[in-house]
């Protein structure tokens, strides 16, 4: 990740990669079906390069994920907007993210709402990924170095919860922290091949689950390796 420095001295964008960030949200987003506004306007207002090494930034706005250390990925941005757009996020409303990476996908979120709280398992990713937010001036992001698996109590419920790595099946204290109505959004599936990526609705206490498409997600790590079954 670029350091804080580097951040303060790149600020200001240039305009290829604002051209190659409209290019991205025009032909991998909006042509395979995104159609909300709001998503479409946080995608194009992120500046996702700043969320990848140094190395990769040529490459931040192509259809393919992209490494950023210890064995992590930030997702393709196709994916990053369809899981945004199927959590229904509405302004105020309070939203959990399991996995934070290196911010990205919690930045964008904080463009829908100002109350979005993330976790991330390694505490190298989650301190690099707190400050690049505080750098970048997402103050309404709060990160926590924790496992995922259990959620965030102290914080519960959430209207909406966004899972970016892969689960064998959905952790029972994510479920229990949504709100009634709540949204899931998570690939279940093996950790070692694809997963489905799968919505999951809080109704009268139940989860009602839709499949959406395939996906290949890293791992969840953690406690959730415990409880395989």
């Amino acid at each position: 990740m670029p350091s804080v420095q580097e951040i303060k001295e790149i600020t200001k964008e240039d305009t290829w990669f604002v051209k190659k960030r409209e290019q991205m949200v025009k032909a991998q987003i909006k042509s395979r079906g995104i159609k909300d506004e709001r998503v479409l306007k946080a995608m194009l207002a992120v500046p996702r390069h700043l969320f990848v090494p140094p190395e990769y930034q040529k490459e931040a706005y192509e259809d393919y994920p992209l490494p950023i250390g210890e064995g992590q990925t930030i997702s393709q941005p196709y994916i990053v907007a369809l899981m945004t757009e199927v959590a229904g996020i509405k302004p105020g409303e309070k939203v959990l993210e399991i996995g934070t990476g290196s911010g990205y996908q919690a930045a964008v979120l904080s463009h829908l709402t100002d109350k979005v709280f993330s976790i991330e398992i390694r505490e190298n990713l989650a301190r690099r990924a707190a400050d690049l937010l505080i750098s970048l001036s997402y103050h309404q992001v709060k990160v926590r170095w924790a496992d995922g698996y259990f959620g965030w109590p102290e914080e519960a419920p959430f209207d909406a919860i966004i899972v970016t790595c892969a689960a064998n099946h959905i952790p029972p204290p994510l479920f229990q922290q949504l709100k009634e109505g709540g949204r899931l959004v998570i690939p279940v599936g093996s950790t070692v091949f694809f997963q489905t990526l799968t919505l999951v609705k809080k109704i009268k206490g139940q989860p009602e689950i839709k499949q959406l498409l395939d996906v290949r997600f890293v791992p969840m790590t953690g406690e959730i390796e415990k409880q395989k079954r």
